[in-house]
């Protein structure tokens, strides 16, 4: 989703936007319902076999001088009408590459790319040793968000939240968002929170993230999840309040995030939780003790009893707790707001 929010962003500022997506999916509704026009496919491969021309036509209708692309295999598409139309053409790189892209057909596809941008240092480092382009044309761009002026703190708007998602109005509530897959580390979160679970008995867990493959989760991998909450006699103190729009009204609902993702490439769902003004406990691996810095609890995320121990220091300490959300909303400010983020992307378009 992130193309949309930038998209909108720009739109706001006064640029036309417009979006190549798939028919049906929540990307369309969601490039639509945020006022970019689109250009609509069934599937990748029938564009490149019969509607390529169209497409063409369609963005030189509209005077499109610059393509932004997202996913690695959008880079076929953007080459080949580069064959057609040289556009300016930036390409994200939002999950760092980590096997060699240095074959003929990659250094074809990559060679039209002006500028690739890694969300991390971590994804920087892995760019630079697997992509077939330059140094010079791979930079570090961190991702942004919108940081609200006042992170929703009010107890009756967050009794009401809670409500809503069928949580006690006084429970102790880990909270979790993000894609619902193996990678994002909410089985060893469940394991960490069995561990506590006992000593504090007004703990409740909140997972949030699409339960269907439709909302981006992994089938397999939330049945076993489903499981696991059974096999443990925890369904009434785990949440899944499946994929919502309102980020920061489930944050608002949640005590202490905390997020064992494997090794995430930047973590979004890090930064809205800085925004939030929470106190966090993530991995030790990836992107995100680069984002984080100073401002969290890490942890091994494979290690379901050393993420047990961060929670309960918070637990235990009310001020580390304070300290460390203040911490976060400062660096979530001053590093990762979406406007910064604009800013510095408004200045690669124009050079």
């Amino acid at each position: 989703m992130y193309p949309i929010r930038t998209g909108k962003e720009f739109l706001e500022r006064g640029y036309n936007v417009y979006g190549l997506c798939t028919s049906g999916t929540q990307v369309a509704q969601g490039m639509r319902s945020s006022g970019i026009e689109t250009f609509e496919i069934s599937s990748k491969g029938k564009l490149i076999a019969s509607k390529l021309l169209r497409l063409n036509h369609w963005l030189k209708q509209r005077n499109v001088k610059i393509i932004h692309c997202h996913k690695s295999g959008d880079i076929l598409v953007s080459a080949l009408l580069s064959l057609l139309t040289r556009r300016k053409t930036f390409f994200t790189e939002h999950m760092g590459v980590t096997r060699p892209k240095k074959d003929l057909y990659h250094k074809w596809a990559y060679s039209h790319i002006d500028q690739i941008f890694s969300i991390s240092n971590e994804t920087y480092k892995r760019n630079l040793e697997a992509l077939p382009v330059p140094e010079n044309r791979i930079t570090r761009l961190w991702l942004g968000t919108d940081i609200p002026e006042q992170p929703i703190d009010n107890q009756n708007q967050i009794a009401t939240i809670k409500f809503e998602v069928g949580l006690p109005r006084d429970s102790i509530i880990i909270g979790n968002l993000g894609r619902v897959c193996s990678g994002k580390g909410q089985m060893e979160l469940l394991e960490a929170f069995h561990l506590l679970k006992d000593t504090y008995p007004e703990l409740h867990l909140l997972l949030v993230g699409g339960l269907d493959v439709s909302e981006g989760s992994d089938n397999t991998f939330v049945h076993k999840l489903k499981d696991s909450i059974n096999h443990l006699n925890l369904t009434q103190r785990v949440h899944l309040a499946g994929f919502r729009t309102d980020t920061n009204r489930m944050l608002a609902a949640m005590d202490i995030v905390c997020l064992p993702n494997h090794n995430e490439a930047f973590g979004l769902t890090a930064i809205e939780a800085m925004a939030a003004k929470k106190p966090i406990v993530a991995a030790n691996t990836g992107a995100l003790p680069e984002i984080l810095y100073s401002t969290a609890l890490l942890a091994d995320p494979l290690d379901p009893q050393k993420i047990a121990d961060n929670i309960e220091y918070y637990l235990l300490d009310k001020e580390l707790m304070k300290k460390n959300s203040a911490r976060a909303y400062q660096r979530a400010q001053s590093e990762f707001s979406m406007s910064t983020h604009i800013q510095k992307l408004a200045k690669y378009y124009h050079e």
